[in-house]
This record gives C-alpha cells, structure tokens and sequence, in this order.
C-alpha cells in the first residue's frame, strides 16, 4: 500500500480549510485517512500562526516509514525545516505561446501599414540652421 501526505478538503462553499492527512494513495480526496497530522486555512494572513498547523514527530515518522507528501504539502514541510524541497527552474513559463506570437506579429504588421511615412525633409532644416 502506497501511503501518501495530502490535503484533504473541509469547510464550506468558497471557504476552504484543508486538513493535512496520511492516506492510501488509492483513496478519494476527501475519503478515509490513516491519521491526521495537521491543518491548514488558505483564509488566514501568510504570517499568522495559524495558518497552517503541523505535528512534526508524526510527519517525520510517516516520512521515515515511505510516505509520499504532495507538492503542497511538501512547502508546508520545507517551511517547517522537516524536509527539503528541491528548487525548481522553468525558464520557459514567461515565454509567450505560438499563437501570442502570430497575434503580436500581426498587430506589429499592422501599426507599421497604419503609421505615416517618416519624411526626413524637416530633419534636413533643423540641421542646417
């Protein structure tokens, strides 16, 4: 059985509050859990204390036994100085996509055919006075 470290979803309608459970990876988000090690409010201040709350003895046994902590919780547990989280780099995320650039392009051929022709007669003037 694949154990894994995840968020499972409570609260109300638009008013999330997640608690942090060891469970079978197989099982629904919001089923059955083996133990419940923490929570965590989204609704809360990033610095409150509150916001998320974790028992770190039991993380770290069901780190030491073979379970799998989501990406979420994984920061939570990285912040928490239980276990470190490998850095990430994707230097290509703020590159605009294929058809962003066909439409910039166009735009582009377009305000070029729009604008007038520069003409370089008064440019001469100025210069000779």
């Amino acid at each position: 059985m694949s154990v894994s470290i995840r968020l499972s979803r409570g609260g109300a309608k638009k008013r999330p509050y997640y608690r942090i459970v060891v469970a079978n990876s197989r099982s629904p988000r919001d089923g059955s859990f083996i133990e419940k090690i923490g929570s965590y409010n989204p609704l809360l201040a990033k610095d409150d204390a509150n916001r998320v709350v974790l028992d770190a003895d039991r993380a770290k046994h069901w780190l030491s036994v073979g379970a799998q902590p989501t990406d979420r919780v994984l920061r939570f547990l990285d912040a928490a100085g239980i276990k470190e989280r490998a850095a990430r780099n994707n230097p290509s995320r703020g590159v605009p996509g294929e058809k962003a650039k066909e439409r910039a392009d166009e735009r582009a051929a377009k305000a070029a055919a729009a604008a007038p022709p520069v003409e370089e007669a008064p440019a001469e003037a100025s210069a000779e006075a």
